[in-house]
């Protein structure tokens, strides 16, 4: 077999259906070993970008690693944004790229770059195969490390020689690799001093996150949460690993969390972290960030304890399997475990205070409307994708999540034009499940060409564009901290800024694919129900007005107490540091 098939039958060996793979010069050899592919679904994204998402998007949404694969120079470089999403969420990957041959590879061939340098602080590992008898092995080792302990991207680089050369290959039942993590376990004793300060606490939360999903911990998370009665706040990487309609759910935190979670995370004297990293947008001021709370932190990468968080009790473990064990302890000491009546009280009172809401503006719709009527519409059962910005933000706050990968967002990243691709991922994935991309018009416009892959692979993806004409995120930081000083986030025309531009209906029409535009409030709801029930893939534009900005808001760098709940008044503005 030559290097190129041995590659290919290994993937086939490790269960993968799926790769997104743009060709080139350095890869054809693998497009032509992937057409003798009898299993795997080869799809042709329209930019290597798109590709790297379209992974990520499969991976978030079936939990399997997505493959991507691009040629060598250029192509390489546009899968890099793609891995360095997956590196930063936590998503397993694997990126394979053609390179040149052997002989040319420092010497500034046409279409060569350092893949292996350039790679190696965004993946778990960064191979180049200068071996065609590695290649068994590498892919072997390749699945390990991208699943194994904290999920992540690995990166496979073959030079076309290589690929070309010709060999008996071995295919290993498995691999040893003495350096990686393995998944820790928690020792009883520290579960047990856990459960010891949850009896002595009075005001205890939990704070959890992707990790809980990376783990397939749900089920334990919510089985230990009932049986200690502790309400349960996510990070957005962690939205949907509780079901948010539990009365223990306080949504998510954060920058534009709700205000209850973040006067709970405040207030609490006891705070048990599992699978999350305590990261800038959830903690704000990190000094002032769970004050008066002992923090337990249950995690299963060394390296994310006391990094950015000191912490009072840390539990190197498998999150999964520290949950089950707690609630195997508590099972097993069979009494009644201690109430928080007085503690569920007042954060009950601060949801009917602070509830997330918007105000209604006669003939207009406004995006977060959008948001609750498709929750309405499909009772919360699908799968939605977002961009960033401020729809990513109403996505999150204005659906109801109830279950793990619902809710796929580039969170750690946050990276724009992640939306689509990775919605036509994740239909790839679970093509008997609704999936929606909720973008922005910036963000949409990114990735615009990926409506060709939907259209020529038969991917019915939605597509439902909160359209305000500008790049809303940065707009509302103008607004806030610039004196609404525009620069450069209108995505319109100067010279007719009345005019809705681009005409997405049009563009879809050039890709062959249904689209509408809706500005009345009377037309939203039936245009959704007409989304909803198509079989094809379908772009929905709503405008929206510019002026609605995402609330609740912490400034970056600030604490709970700096936090924004009310609608700006004109002519104010946050003064002090220009935030993060």
């Amino acid at each position: 077999m030559n290097g190129a098939d041995i590659l290919v039958r290994a993937l086939e060996l490790e269960g993968v259906d799926t790769v997104f793979a743009y060709p080139g010069g350095a890869s054809m050899m693998f497009h032509q070993s992937l057409t003798r592919s009898k299993s795997i679904r080869t799809i042709l994204p329209r930019h290597e970008q798109g590709g790297s998402f379209m992974a990520g998007g499969y991976a978030r949404a079936s939990g399997k690693p997505g493959i991507c694969m691009a040629t060598s120079g250029p192509g390489a470089t546009n899968l890099v944004t793609g891995v360095a999403d997956a590196f930063m969420d936590s998503i397993p990957l694997i990126a394979i790229t053609g390179q040149v041959a052997r002989p040319m590879i420092g010497k500034g061939a046409f279409q060569e770059t350092d893949v292996y340098g350039m790679t190696v602080p965004i993946v778990k590992h960064s191979y180049l195969v200068m071996d065609v008898n590695d290649i068994p092995r590498v892919v072997k080792e390749a699945f390990k490390i991208a699943t194994t302990g904290r999920p992540g991207p690995v990166w496979i680089d073959v030079p076309k020689d290589v690929q070309a050369s010709m060999t008996h290959p071995i295919f290993p039942d498995e691999v040893e690799l003495p350096g990686l993590i393995e998944n820790e376990k928690a020792d009883d004793l520290a579960l047990n001093e856990v459960l010891g300060l949850i009896e002595k606490s009075e005001r205890p939360m939990l704070y959890v996150g992707g990790g809980i999903i990376s783990a397939d911990a749900s089920a334990e998370l919510k089985k230990f949460a009932e049986a200690t009665h502790i309400p349960v706040t996510t990070t957005l990487m962690g939205v949907g690993c509780f079901p948010e309609n539990h009365a223990l759910s306080c949504k998510w935190l954060g920058m534009h969390g709700t205000v209850y979670a973040n006067y709970a995370v405040d207030e609490c004297d006891l705070l048990i972290a599992a699978g999350v990293r305590f990261d800038d947008r959830v903690t704000g001021k990190v000094s002032e960030f769970a004050k008066h709370a002992t923090i337990v932190h249950i995690e299963t990468d060394e390296a994310e304890i006391n990094k950015n968080k000191q912490i009072h009790l840390p539990i190197l473990s498998d999150v999964r399997y520290a949950l089950k064990r707690l609630n195997e302890i508590i099972r097993k000491e069979n009494r009644k475990r201690k109430t928080f009546p007085a503690w569920q009280k007042k954060i009950d009172g601060w949801k009917k205070e602070f509830p997330l809401h918007y105000n209604s503006v006669p003939g207009q719709i406004l995006p977060q409307q959008v948001v609750e009527e498709l929750n309405d519409l499909t009772h919360g059962n699908a799968i939605i994708t977002v961009g960033v910005g401020q729809h990513q933000m109403w996505a999150a706050q204005f659906f109801d999540y109830v279950h793990p990968r619902s809710y796929l967002s580039s969170s750690g990243l946050g990276s724009m034009g992640f939306g689509y691709p990775a919605a036509l991922g994740a239909k790839v994935a679970c093509p008997d499940k609704q999936v929606i991309d909720i973008d922005g018009d910036g963000s949409f416009m990114m990735n615009v060409q990926e409506l060709a892959t939907a259209a020529v692979e038969k991917i019915p993806a939605k597509v439902i564009i909160i359209n305000n004409q500008y790049l809303g995120m940065v707009m509302q930081w103008e607004d806030r901290f610039f004196d609404s000083n525009r620069g450069h986030t209108f995505l319109g025309k100067f010279d007719k800024p009345e005019e809705i531009y681009p005409n997405y209906v049009k563009i879809c029409e050039g890709f062959g694919i249904k689209a509408e535009f809706v500005v009345k409030p009377e037309e939203l709801v039936p245009a959704l129900k007409r989304m909803l029930a198509s079989k094809e893939p379908y772009v929905l534009d709503v405008l929206v007005p510019y002026t609605e900005h995402v609330l609740p808001m912490i400034p970056a760098g600030r604490t709970v107490k700096d936090i924004i709940i009310e609608p700006m008044v004109p002519g104010t503005r946050i003064h002090g540091e220009i935030p993060g």
